[in-house]
């Protein structure tokens, strides 16, 4: 990876949130909302813009990034939101993503990621030729997954079960 390489990130935030009986994404943490917090991790950890996959109550999720980060987010919705799964949510979202070298993806409601996450994925895919580098925790795979651009064309065609999970089992070393 050299310094002129762009790096964006796509948070898929379409959801009901119906496990949780309140809307997540506009909940307060830290001062901000959920949402704010997770796009702030993303273009602190080294993002250089956010597509946001907005749906259920887009206008007021848009209308809350738009005003905390203006042209550094960008939207797109996905129409179907309620009847479909985040692996929908994740195709409009880097369907919808400008010119990049690789891209994070972020789910919207996991606002704490921490910074040296981001770091160590950057760093790692300095030295390595990896389409996909994904966190490990306690040996489980984590967020957010850094994704080299030329893995577009086969999450696109990709209609397996398990959504993205199922698609990384390709390529699990």
């Amino acid at each position: 990876m050299t310094g002129r390489e762009k790096i964006c990130a796509v948070v898929p935030a379409a959801g009901l949130s119906s496990r949780m009986g309140e809307f997540k994404p506009l909940l307060p943490l830290r001062g901000r909302t959920v949402i704010e917090n997770c796009v702030e991790s993303a273009l602190s950890g080294g993002a250089d813009t956010v597509t946001v996959v907005t749906g259920y109550r887009a206008e007021e999720v848009e209308s809350v990034l738009s005003e905390s980060f203006g042209d550094r987010v960008s939207f797109v919705r996905n129409t179907d939101y309620a009847d479909s799964d985040m692996l929908r949510s994740v195709k409009a979202g880097i369907k919808a993503l400008g010119l990049c070298d690789a891209f994070f993806i972020i789910p919207g409601d996991m606002p704490l990621i921490a910074e040296g996450t981001f770091e160590k994925l950057l760093k790692e895919r300095e030295a390595s030729s990896e389409p996909v580098l994904i966190p490990m925790l306690d040996g489980a795979q984590t967020h957010p997954p850094l994704i080299d651009s030329k893995m577009i064309p086969q999450i696109l065609s990709y209609d397996g079960q398990d959504g993205l999970r199922g698609m990384w089992k390709h390529y699990e070393d």
